[in-house]
Parts: structure tokens; sequence; C-alpha cells
């Protein structure tokens, strides 16, 4: 009993000490803010509001999500740098020449954007590839089994949640037979997205003869320390000719049998031709990174296809907080002032920074149709909320937004035009942008995007718009919700 009264008695003391030097601690963190740190001024407010109005939790909040990266390289393409270089600059000088847009003139209206995606990330566009569209994870999950089945050399995998469920066990036991088979397959898994996952599985499948890696993993047991920064990709490559990414995690909530949120909206690409290589590309980076490990000592994990697998340009472009740009950020910005007749938008949360909020507003006041869908319910309050607060201004602009009203919306992109989109695993909002680890397929191809488009409008059809009158007569509670939470929308 005196140890546990000397217990206490240290407990007490040492939080009167951190409150009576909250206020220093405070005062010091806002001038690192300020004047050590870079960020964005909304970013910079909205920590110095949570450092003043909650003091103890707003100090811990920074040490877990507000450290910055200082944009510090993380990922490396050695083995292949010299190929990569050569295609980019190739490229460039073809954009340049206007030697593109002769061969390609359907492209002409985008050769400033496909130059900017290869001189700011390395993005080579590739022109031999065949997209299949999945919005049902049951259909996305099916055609990937039957791929993997179907593996002769090596199986990627990356996601940022992978749970231990019936979706899972269907995924593992093909796997494991394709071990045993002689086929390498590599999972790579983000620690707080996994962070319900016992260790204990991932060495059970570590000794079935699965690889595993896990992205900025947890320094005490489950403990996440670092809460931004997060790998939010969901990359899936067999033998390197047939690609997938977009918004489907592994749950068995992605093909709706989670009673919370029913049946599951998403967007998932299936590719085949050079841009799965350009994917294979992306994993192998992140897979060195996690795992320390050169894939790229190896030529076999790098195969460009013999066979032309269709006509569709692509280009897998990345972004996260090691880079200067924010690439997907700007691919959107791009589309939407590109957009003359439509933009047509799908994503979970809607939480855009100045520029392309500013950008959606412009083309709504200028005619352009703008359209938005969001989810009818949330999974995240504060950002449902924001989220609120942002569509509500491009309706008071003209846009039309819409809830969908069927489950829960977890696609994410953009279409304008009927000429070009860009779909991934990029929300549109500032965390996607800035703080996680993305990857997007930039898309130019009148096909695909009208196909996108058509599911878009497919979509209407269970959806309800939110009218200026709706939007306007909503409850003094409400607008005070969307303000705090707007306020906030920085770090959430």
């Amino acid at each position: 009993m005196e140890i546990l009264h000397l217990c206490g008695q240290y407990m007490l003391s040492g939080l009167a000490f951190v409150g009576r030097h909250m206020l220093p601690l405070n005062f010091i963190l806002s001038i690192i803010i300020i004047f050590f740190q870079r960020k964005e001024p909304k970013s910079a407010w909205a920590w110095l509001l949570l450092l003043n109005m909650l003091p103890g939790v707003g100090f811990l909040l920074y040490l877990l999500a507000g450290t910055d990266m200082h944009k510090r390289k993380m990922f490396r393409i050695k083995g292949i740098e010299d190929q990569v270089n050569e295609a980019v600059r190739r490229q460039e000088s073809s954009v340049r020449s206007r030697e593109l847009e002769h061969e390609n003139p359907d492209l002409e209206p985008f050769a400033d954007l496909i130059y900017y995606n290869l001189e700011s990330s390395g993005a080579v566009l590739t022109g031999d590839n065949q997209v299949r569209v999945f919005t049902d994870g049951n259909d996305k999950f099916d055609a990937l089994i039957e791929d993997m089945r179907s593996a002769k050399q090596f199986i990627f995998l990356e996601y940022y949640i992978v749970k231990c469920d019936v979706l899972f066990y269907r995924i593992r036991d093909v796997l494991e037979e394709k071990v045993e088979q002689g086929v390498e397959v590599f999972l790579l898994y983000d620690a707080m997205g996994c962070r319900s996952v016992p260790k204990k599985y991932w060495k059970e499948l570590e000794r079935s003869g699965i690889r595993t890696a896990v992205f900025f993993p947890a320094l005490l047991g489950r403990m996440q320390l670092r809460v931004n920064y997060r790998n939010h990709r969901k990359i899936a490559i067999i033998d390197g000719k047939i690609g997938y990414v977009g918004g489907y995690n592994i749950g068995k909530e992605y093909i709706g049998l989670d009673p919370k949120f029913g049946h599951w909206r998403d967007t998932h690409l299936r590719i085949c031709g050079t841009a799965a290589t350009a994917l294979a590309i992306r994993y192998i980076q992140d897979w060195n990174y996690a795992a320390r490990e050169n894939l790229f000592a190896k030529e076999k994990y790098v195969v460009y296809p013999e066979e032309r697998c269709g006509n569709t340009k692509i280009q897998i472009i990345s972004s996260g907080p090691d880079s200067q740009e924010q690439n997907i950020r700007d691919n959107y910005l791009q589309l939407i002032h590109r957009a003359r007749k439509r933009i047509y938008i799908q994503t979970p949360y809607f939480i855009p920074d100045e520029a392309v909020q500013t950008a959606l507003l412009i083309a709504a006041r200028s005619g352009v149709e703008v359209n938005v869908m969001i989810p009818c319910k949330p999974d995240h309050p504060f950002v449902y909320w924001a989220t609120y607060s942002y569509v509500g201004e491009l309706i008071l602009a003209g846009a039309n937004c819409y809830t969908y009203n069927n489950g829960f919306l977890h696609a994410k992109g953009l279409a304008i035009d009927g000429e070009a989109c860009c779909f991934g695993t990029a929300n549109m909002d500032i965390r996607s942008f800035a703080l996680n680890f993305e990857v997007n397929a930039m898309i130019y191809d009148e096909a695909v995007t009208q196909e996108m488009e058509r599911i878009f409008r497919e979509d209407l059809k269970l959806c309800k718009q939110i009218t200026k009158d709706m939007y306007r007569g909503r409850s003094l509670w409400i607008r005070f919700k969307e303000q705090m939470c707007r306020l906030l929308s920085p770090v959430l």
C-alpha cells in the first residue's frame, strides 16, 4: 500500500509540474510553429488555436500529429534511375518540341499537365493500357483473387488497412497456395491502419512464406506516436503486368458486410499495360523504405509488357509529405482550371485547400457545371461537418452538391468534360494533399472518363441534392459545428 501511495504522489506531483509549466511550454511550442516550421498559415493558425483553447490536449495532439517531416526524401529508385530518367527526359523533349501533340492530337489540351507530372515527379506517360473500373468490392476482390491465382512470379500487395476477417482469410488462402507453387508474395501495410491486428498474425504469415513489411511501425506496443504521414496507398501488382489502384482496403466493410456502413460504394481500377509497371515501381520504392531491402536489384520485379493491352494513356502520380510539390492536388487543380463544360467529383471527405476551393468557386460562377458527391453519413464527424461547410460555399456559388444515400461513399476522383479523369487513393482534402502518402492514375482517355461520368450519373439516382434553401435553412447548432470544424480543417 505504501508503494501505491508513493506512486500516486509521484503521479500527482508530475501532473502538477506539467500543469505549472503548460503555459510556458505552449508559448515555446507556439514560437517553434511560427518561426521554425514552414507550415501553411491556415495550418499554423489551427495549431495555435488548439494549443490555446485546449492547452494540455493541444500540446499532446501536436506531439502526436503536428511534427514536420521537413520534406525529406524517403524513397529512392536505386537500380533503375537511368532507365526512368531517360524516359522522363525523352518525353519532356517530346512535349517541348510538340512532337507528342502531333502524334497524339487528343493530348494537346493536356500537354502542360503531362509535362508538369514528368518534371515534378518523373511520372512517365504510358499509352498501351487497358482499364477496368470497379464500383463494388465483391467484384473487385473476385477479380483480384482470380488474377492472383494466375500469378507465375510474384504478387505485391500494399494496403492502408488490412483486417483479420472473412475477406482477408480468402486472400490469405490464395497467397499461401501461390507460395507453395513458388510464387513470391510481398505484403506491405500501414501500422496505423492495421493497429488492431496482433503482431503474432503477421508472424504467422511470415512463417507461411508471405513476406511482410510495416510502414512507420509503432514505437511502444500499439501506441502510435506518428498519427500523420500514413501510407494511404492501396496497390496490388501481379507479375508486373496487372495493377490495381483505388479506394478499397481489405476488410469486410469494403464488401458490404458491416451493418454500420451497409453498402460500400468505392472506385478501384484494374490496369493492364505499362502503367502497371509504373505502379510496381511505386510499390518497390515503398517496400524498399519499409523493409530496408532493394528489390530493384532484381530485374524480374520491373517487367515491361511485350504486347499492347489497349490504347489508354496514363500517368501514375504519387504524392506525400516527403515531396516538395503536392502532385495529386496540383493535378486536381489543373483539371478544374481546364474544365469548360462539367466537373464531377466524388470524395468521402471534402476539405480542399484555398487554391482548390477558389478554383471550384470560379468554375461554378463561370458557368461550368460543378458536381460534388459526398456521403450522407459520417465515419469521422469532425471531418464531415468541415466538409459540409466547404460544400455549402459551393452550393451558394451555383454548384450541384449531393449526398449519397445508399450506404457509404468512399470513391475518390475527379473527371472533366468527358476527356480526362484522375482516380486513386487521394481524397479531396488537405490530409491527402499534404500529410498522407497517396497514389492516383491520371487518365487521358475519353472512353474511361465518360464511363466515370456515367457511373456518377447512375449514383445520382441514389442521392439527395443539397439545395440552396436546405443549406440556408440549417440550424444554429449545425452552423456552429461547421464553423468550429472548419477552423480545425487544416489539422483534421
